[in-house]
């Protein structure tokens, strides 16, 4: 089995707008090699392209309201949240689910994602409002294809080095034997997009093996088995950010979700990027 080594880049903090390619050119020039894998946050990607929306400018639905008050409070603090081994703090985060602000959020869901990812009980259909401020949430990608694609080529005409690009989103994918699925919609070929919640509920209740799920590779063609392997390498390697929820980046600032700025989530180190190499193999 491959070995790999992992290095967390850190840059400034990406807000919408920024010129990310540059940004992660100039993070990685120097310190990658032929055949390294360049990994990186889709959510950072997402708010650099600016693809977020305010969910105070959100009108709740009937079915908003009610996803927020009952759903949430009942039947994720209650029951999924028990089946899927949450822990007591996340359980009574569940069970106190704002109503206003939930209902916003859950409007935004159903209208992005749809009902059925609308029913998780968080990162629906991608959608995450973590390391953004006030009540801002950054959608998934459109094309992450062709997102990689372009980084993958500018690395090259800049540095000269081929290198595989890979597009990660932290929302988890399950492993049973060798069939790969996710609660997350637009995985990697190979990893199946089975219905939101159910998919979730079964890996957590099941105890499944999860990993962070990659949505597109750029440099060469990969195994879904060997890219979540180095999505989850990666993933280790770079840690939670500002927060793994909104909750734990609201905490780190002690305030609410919907107080936390721009200038707090510059104060955190960022790393985005991470390169993964594989370690050379050890003979007799």
């Amino acid at each position: 089995m491959a070995r790999y080594r992992a290095l967390a880049l850190t840059t400034k903090y990406w807000k919408p707008e920024t010129d990310y390619i540059r940004q992660i050119v100039n993070a990685v020039n120097g310190k990658i090699v032929d055949g390294d894998f360049v990994v990186v946050s889709e959510k950072a990607l997402s708010i650099a392209k600016n693809l977020i929306v305010n969910e105070e400018a959100s009108q709740p639905s009937f079915t908003a309201k009610l996803l927020a008050t009952t759903w949430m409070r009942i039947g994720w603090g209650y029951l999924l949240g028990v089946v899927c081994g949450f822990g007591q703090r996340l359980l009574r985060r569940l069970r106190e689910y704002p109503a206003e602000a939930g209902s916003r959020h859950k409007q935004v869901a159903l209208q992005h994602a749809g009902f059925l990812q609308a029913l998780m009980f968080g990162s629906e259909g991608g959608i995450d409002g973590s390391n953004l401020p006030y009540s801002l949430v950054c959608l998934p990608l459109n094309n992450a294809v062709a997102d990689a694609e372009a980084v993958r080529l500018r690395i090259m005409r800049e540095t000269g080095r081929k290198v595989t690009v890979v597009i990660v989103d932290t929302d988890k994918t399950y492993t049973f034997r060798n069939f790969h699925f996710t609660p997350r919609p637009n995985p990697l070929r190979g990893i199946q997009s089975l219905g939101g919640v159910a998919a979730y509920v079964l890996g957590r209740a099941l105890k499944l093996r999860r990993r962070p799920t990659p949505l597109a590779v750029a440099g060469q063609a990969l195994l879904a088995e060997e890219a979540l392997t180095v999505a989850n390498v990666a993933d280790r390697a770079r840690g939670p950010g500002s927060g793994a929820t909104v909750w734990d980046m609201a905490a780190r600032f002690h305030v609410t979700v919907t107080q936390v700025t721009w200038a707090m989530l510059d104060s955190v180190k960022h790393k985005p990027v991470v390169i993964v190499r594989k370690a050379p193999n050890k003979h007799p």
